[in-house]
């Protein structure tokens, strides 16, 4: 009777034990991931052992509940003690395994500033219906962001910045009704921002900088209430400004600077909520606008390289703030308006224009 109570109880344990571990398959797919990377430095895999894959596995999280895997977050410039340990940042090569696609219930994928991780971004990470976050920051991924990323409905954060990721936009990126950062900066991206932009009605954060984007701003972009950071600069776009950034409610950094955009400032962005304005190196024509005033406040306002005409206005004499402002590099003519904030500047931010006189630059000549 003994006997048969412990074998009971040894049952029970063990049915208790193999419930609380991660399923075998999600065991399977993590070693399949790890076979396609090598990382040479820091053996950040060799805590991969064991049978629960939920217990100890260096950078994996797994749901409470159902012991799925949750979260893959492996960064390779992190506080954590192993890499101060090692006295160096990560550095990772090979590639991501479309076994990682068999973890069914991920809601976060980050594989992060590695440095030497490429080929493409699988394309059945788009068959993932929980996943929140695809951070791939960082790294030599190469290819094209998958034509039907539309499908992950609960995506928020899409960050594949610092790669070599080619190719358009896909339209059915607009599909992603729950996205808030998107962080495409600094790849080989070209084509055209979807003229249906503004469907991201969640999004806070639209950074695209240092690409090859080319066309015009979509007016719909400016529709975007929750829109609070926009960086642009460094691609191929052109046209003229659209007046309506000037009108949207939150935003605080417009970044446009290393374009091809042409016409004039719109005065809208004079008193807007934007803090950080940067129009330098475009092809940007006639007067710097009128109307600054006590809503003007600019921690950066920076329209050098351009093509602006005619004296600096005296309104902006009136603006709340005006932290660093870069004037160079442009047409302009005049007196340069004095006390704040032209009393803290330096020659600098007047070089280079046609007849600019006045402190921090030679005095004007006397009518």
């Amino acid at each position: 009777m003994k006997l048969k109570l412990n074998v009971v109880v040894s049952l029970l344990l063990l049915l208790v034990s193999i419930a609380t571990c991660c399923p075998p398959s999600d065991r399977r797919a993590l070693l399949s991931f790890r076979a396609a990377l090598h990382e040479p430095y820091l053996g950040i895999f060799n805590s991969w052992t064991g049978q629960d894959c939920c217990k100890n596995w260096y950078g994996v999280s797994c749901d409470s509940l159902t012991h799925r895997v949750a979260d893959i977050n492996l960064r390779g410039e992190s506080e954590d003690p192993i890499f101060e340990r090692a006295h160096r940042t990560g550095y990772m090569t090979g590639h991501i395994s479309p076994a990682i696609c068999d973890l069914t219930r991920l809601s976060a994928i980050t594989i992060a500033d590695w440095k030497g991780i490429s080929g493409e971004i699988p394309t059945c990470i788009t068959r993932l219906p929980f996943l929140r976050t695809l951070d791939l920051i960082g790294n030599q991924i190469s290819g094209g962001i998958p034509n039907d990323i539309g499908r992950l409905h609960r995506l928020a954060v899409l960050n594949v910045a610092d790669n070599r990721i080619s190719g358009s936009i896909p339209k059915s990126l607009t599909n992603l009704a729950s996205l808030m950062h998107l962080d495409l900066r600094n790849n080989l991206i070209t084509g055209l921002i979807p003229s249906d932009f503004g469907r991201l009605t969640m999004l806070s954060r639209a950074l695209l900088s240092g690409n090859r984007i080319t066309g015009r701003i979509p007016e719909s972009l400016t529709k975007i209430y929750r829109l609070a950071d926009v960086d642009l600069s460094g691609n191929k776009l052109y046209g003229t400004i659209p007046p309506s950034l000037g009108r949207m409610a939150v935003l605080a950094t417009l970044n446009l600077d290393g374009n091809k955009f042409s016409g004039e400032i719109p005065q809208t962005l004079m008193t807007s909520s934007v803090m950080n304005l940067n129009l330098s190196r475009n092809l940007l024509q006639g007067k710097i606008p009128e109307g600054f005033g006590p809503r003007s406040y600019f921690t950066v306002l920076d329209l050098s390289y351009n093509n602006l005409k005619g004296p600096i206005p005296r309104s902006i004499s009136g603006a709340s703030f005006i932290g660093h402002l870069d004037l160079s590099h442009n047409h302009l003519c005049g007196r340069i308006p004095a006390g704040s904030p032209f009393s803290h500047l330096e020659a600098a931010s007047f070089m280079y224009n046609d007849c600019l006189c006045g402190k921090p630059l030679r005095a004007c000549l006397k009518n």
